[in-house]
């Protein structure tokens, strides 16, 4: 006779177990690679940009590019951040603005590329936002950053960039 325990242990067991799982096993494919600049690296490569290593790694969102130390000459591309980074870019990647983040405060002009900006996941996929100041970022050699945008306050209109 099968006892009653048994068979509530083997129903959990055949189910998958009590559920107690993190959000990880289910929301995710731990193995996926990291994108940067379009180029897919495999989990636990290194990249350098900027003077920082990025290693890939994974969170509860999916692939995920954690910033390490100080590191020489970039082995990847740095378009700068001027393109939605979704499909491009995996979250925790940085690239130096450009005039793709340029927005207006009131009738003021804030230029994209005085800042670098990280792709961050949201509900909708990735967005760049600002994780500090251009200071943080070093260019290559022979990489010219640009000093000021494009546009002017004179495009600014009641806080829209026109």
């Amino acid at each position: 006779m099968i006892k009653p325990l048994t068979l509530l242990a083997t129903a959990v067991m055949a189910a998958g177990g009590l559920g107690f799982g993190t959000v990880a096993d289910t929301r995710f494919d731990s193995g996926a690679d990291c994108l940067w600049a379009g180029g897919a690296h495999p989990q636990g490569s290194q990249v350098v940009a900027g003077g920082s290593a990025f290693t890939c790694g994974s969170d509860a969102a999916g692939p995920h590019w954690y910033r390490g130390g100080a590191a020489g000459g970039s082995t990847v591309p740095n378009p700068g951040a001027d393109a939605n980074p979704a499909g491009r870019f995996s979250a925790g990647a940085r690239e130096p603005g450009t005039d793709y983040d340029d927005y207006c405060v009131g009738d003021q002009l804030v230029p994209g590329v005085g800042d670098v900006f990280e792709a961050v996941p949201t509900s909708g996929g990735l967005l760049w936002k600002s994780a500090g100041p251009v200071s943080q970022w070093t260019f290559d050699p022979g990489v010219v950053q640009p000093k000021t945008s494009t546009r002017s306050s004179g495009m600014c209109l009641d806080g829209q960039l026109l």
